[in-house]
């Protein structure tokens, strides 16, 4: 009771040293409802009955005081995706790493004051495939008095890309696959905002609509919520105007298509500068992988003038259809890098530098054998499988690693985590040996001192097949130095290092056989989990997790359990 007492205590003074810093108070009641999508009506596990769920609305150095009722029939946890939980791994939410989960039936409370933090958030859950249709945004608002670094916008809409939409419960797809070893069936469709728009039969009443005013500008919120594709999002007939990506502001560029991987957000400002009408609002899959099924199918929302001109037919007013933009090819790699390589900090940055510990973490696909007596369904009768630097990463089920790292419990995980891969090879060539093809399965962590300066070279392989891996780590922002394709080699690569104003991220698109070199400080205590935002990788293995020690004095410390902390 004292432990909680004190987390509580440092919550609500953390709160107080910023002027205006509110509490805020909010319930989550996660139940089944039912949904018709697609001419069918579903059952769909939801927060309070929403789909997206509840919009979050919050100002920086306020605390967020969250109550969730588990009223469904899955266990399930969420997590504030990139905001920092400062010393807080107690409310980020991944089962099983900062948590156990919050059973049927049982409640937990997350509270978490947002420190230095402001822009678009969103929160999910991070628990089987749930976060299928239990997501929403979460918006920080600047400190009162302090502006964004561009002119006001007139107005602003979150738009949440999302699905992927399946014509049944996620997670029997999720447990198909599980059973089977093979890739999860492909969804049937996408969503903004929780509709299909009208492409889909079944849809035309239930399009997202965004209303504009001729000669304003408007700030868009985009959020890639999607379970497993990275997503084009262009505009019919308006350029984007880059603002933010991940929270973190960049410098103004304009685009005609942006590329978001599941896990990332991007803010754009779009002026309703072209003949009052409507005009699509589209998305559709990036996908790096060859040879891979995926959905083709393009998602819409539409961009509506206010007092756009009517054409009458016999007598009824009738809006014209809307303008269609021009989307990428579904493997256009040179446009997903080109806008990536566009994204840069608004002015100098203070990389971390010198590094006091250098990582290399290879990231990919692999294959498991099939136990004796089954038939699986992944490549040439395997399993699939997927691993950083071969070890394929498997949760706990009986404490939270969170949990055995504070209390010391023996058993959970061990600390053997490889720094690097344990055999050298050509990372993205064709025809791997299969030798290479089979990880180890390891609930392993990698530790790190506080304070410490870590670059983390992510590479990925072309085992089975290569594919653009967005990476989240979880409590962090860092900066992304480069990226590139091939090889990474060190004498020449390094050269590249944007050391001067490089993007701030939580979530990196690692390309499809190619790197990505990410910086950061470990200055936030605790267990954090790293991992392939896109699930079906995450459910083969596509992860890890460090430990960041505690630093000097209580300030640099984790702080202590709350008392309802969920048990397993």
């Amino acid at each position: 009771m004292f432990s909680s007492f004190l987390s509580s205590l440092f919550l609500l003074l953390l709160a107080v040293v910023y002027t205006n810093a509110e509490i805020q108070y909010q319930d989550f009641v996660v139940k089944e409802i039912l949904v018709k999508r697609l001419c069918k009506t579903h059952r769909v596990i939801t927060v309070n009955g929403q789909y997206p769920g509840p919009t979050l609305t919050a100002t920086d150095g306020d605390t967020l005081v969250i109550r969730v009722t588990n009223l469904a029939r899955y266990n399930i946890t969420l997590h504030w995706h990139g905001i920092l939980q400062i010393r807080n791994g107690w409310a980020d939410g991944p089962d099983y790493i900062t948590q156990c989960p919050i059973v049927p039936g049982a409640t937990y409370v997350y509270k978490f004051t947002i420190i230095n933090q402001e822009g678009t958030f969103w929160w999910h859950a991070h628990a089987l495939w749930l976060r299928a249709t239990v997501h929403g945004a979460l918006i920080i608002y600047p400190k009162l008095g302090k502006p964004y670094p561009f002119d006001k916008p007139h107005r602003e809409y979150p738009i949440i890309l999302a699905g992927e939409w399946w014509n049944q419960d996620p997670n029997e797809v999720l447990r198909q696959a599980t059973i089977t070893g093979a890739a999860p069936n492909v969804s049937d469709a996408y969503t903004i905002n929780g509709r299909h728009g009208d492409l889909f039969p079944c849809s035309n009443q239930g399009t997202s609509i965004f209303p504009v005013v001729s000669g304003e500008t408007t700030l868009f919120r985009i959020i890639n919520a999607a379970m497993n594709t990275e997503l084009f999002v262009s505009i019919a007939g308006h350029l984007m105007t880059v603002v933010a990506a991940d929270s973190a502001y960049t410098k103004p560029f304009t685009t005609t298509v942006i590329l978001l991987g599941p896990g990332q957000t991007t803010d754009v400002l779009v002026t309703a500068d072209q003949p009052a009408g409507r005009y699509y609002v589209a998305a559709r899959a990036y996908a790096s992988a060859q040879g891979v099924p995926f959905d083709n199918t393009t998602v819409t929302a539409i961009l509506e003038y206010k007092f756009s001109s009517c054409t009458a037919i016999h007598g009824v007013q009738t809006m014209p259809p809307p303008l269609v933009p021009l989307l990428p090819a579904y493997n256009d790699t040179s446009t997903a890098a080109a806008f990536s390589a566009a994204l840069r900090s608004p002015g100098p940055v203070n990389v971390p530098d010198p590094v006091n510990e250098t990582l290399f973490f290879t990231v990919g696909l692999g294959l498991f054998g099939c136990p004796p007596g089954m038939i699986c369904g992944g490549p040439n009768g395997n399993r699939f499988a997927a691993s950083i630097n071969n070890v394929s990463f498997v949760l706990p089920s009986t404490l939270s690693m969170l949990q055995a790292y504070y209390f010391n419990v023996p058993g959970v995980y061990t600390e053997d985590f490889p720094p690097e891969p344990p055999i050298i090879f050509d990372f993205t060539a064709n025809n791997i040996s299969l030798s290479l093809q089979q990880p180890v399965q390891g609930t392993k962590v990698y530790r790190l001192k506080y304070g410490s300066a870590v670059q983390i070279v992510f590479q990925g392989t072309n085992i089975v097949s290569g594919e653009e891996h967005p990476i989240h780590l979880h409590g962090y922002q860092f900066y992304v130095l480069a990226t590139g394709f091939g090889n990474f080699n060190p004498d020449v690569d390094t050269k590249k290092f944007n050391m001067v104003d490089p993007p701030e991220r939580n979530t990196v698109g690692v390309p499809v056989n190619g790197w990505a070199v990410i910086r950061f400080i470990a200055d936030n205590p605790g267990v954090w989990l790293v991992h392939c935002h896109i699930d079906a990788h995450l459910m083969w293995g596509l992860a890890m997790a460090f430990i960041v020690e505690n630093g000097e004095g209580d300030d640099q410390s984790l702080l202590p359990p709350p008392v309802d902390l969920p048990i397993c």
